[in-house]
């Protein structure tokens, strides 16, 4: 009886690890590292097909590498102001893409003056790695990117902008006190991935958030080092210091709006501000009301920037 129930545990456990191994691959993982172009499985069915990189900005412009903390090749796009100036922003791009679809954001802040660091996250672009984390190691990430720009220019006012992923990615960052941030920009991010995927789940697969986001739970630590439960912006905001900007799609069917609300209720940051676009879609925000979009942006900074 008892090796029956130890067999069944077995059975049970080795099903529990295929079901959570073929998620986190079908979402999590690039299916080709070597590949630049190379995106998850399921970012090919939930971002936008067949989208266009913006064009890049035609300024002078560098690139940068770094190593993170786990030892990934990291790579960024410096783009400098026609004039010397301490403003600085790092452009955070979202799930399934790579930093040139964050290039038409960074011509706007080329415009005002800005430095301008278009990172590609790990797993993205031409920086190594093969599984995104939703923003767990990716916020370390960032905060090892602000001490670059901190370690190269010790007057830099920096600030972070994130978009969907990137925006989860930037919450997360502030709490880790990334040096010389003065404030931060996030549009569309979520609560928390499990919240998200849990969502994703019902809808593509018709499966309930029990046992599979366990098993995935589980299987993504292994996997990637970090569990999909870890990637809860929720929980950050609650101690950041940096002042924020909070900007969400009303008619936004990935990321709900109601995850904003919660993000900025929660939220300790000394300011806070939010935006909240009738009619946009996720990250649709910026293209739904560029001048509003950008107006809201550069004002809430301007308090913030010298």
């Amino acid at each position: 009886m008892l090796a029956a129930g130890f067999f069944l545990l077995m059975v049970l456990g080795g099903a529990g690890y295929l079901v959570g191994s073929g998620f986190v691959d079908y979402a999590l993982c690039r299916k080709n590292p070597a590949d630049a172009t190379s995106i998850p499985e399921a970012a090919a069915k939930i971002v936008e097909p067949g989208l266009d990189a913006p064009a890049k900005p035609t300024v002078e412009n560098e690139i940068w590498t770094i190593v993170s903390s786990d030892g990934l090749k990291l790579t960024a796009t410096h783009f400098s102001p026609a004039k010397p100036s301490n403003r600085w922003v790092i452009l955070v791009h979202g799930y399934g893409r790579n930093q040139s679809f964050v290039w038409d954001y960074a011509s706007e802040y080329l415009k005002r003056g800005y430095h301008v660091l278009t990172p590609d996250l790990r797993a993205a672009g031409l920086s190594e790695g093969k599984y995104f984390t939703m923003g767990v190691k990716e916020s370390d990430d960032i905060v090892h990117w602000a001490r670059e720009i901190a370690t190269r220019e010790d007057k830099a006012q920096i600030a972070l902008h994130g978009i969907s992923m990137g925006a989860a990615t930037v919450m997360m960052a502030t709490a880790k006190h990334p040096p010389q941030v003065v404030a931060a920009i996030e549009d569309c991010g979520y609560t928390s991935a499990y919240a998200m995927f849990t969502g994703q789940l019902k809808k593509l697969f018709g499966l309930p958030e029990f046992p599979v986001m366990n098993c995935v739970d589980v299987v993504s630590r292994m996997k990637t080092g970090a569990a999909v439960s870890e990637a809860a912006p929720l929980r950050s905001v609650a101690r950041t210091e940096v002042p924020m900007l909070f900007i969400h799609g009303e008619a936004d069917k990935l990321v709900p709006v109601s995850m904003m609300e919660e993000l900025y209720e929660s939220s300790a940051a000394p300011v806070k501000e939010k935006v909240v676009i009738a009619g946009a879609g996720h990250a649709d925000a910026k293209n739904t009301v560029p001048k509003e979009y950008y107006r809201r942006v550069f004002d809430f900074l301007a308090s913030y920037m010298d």
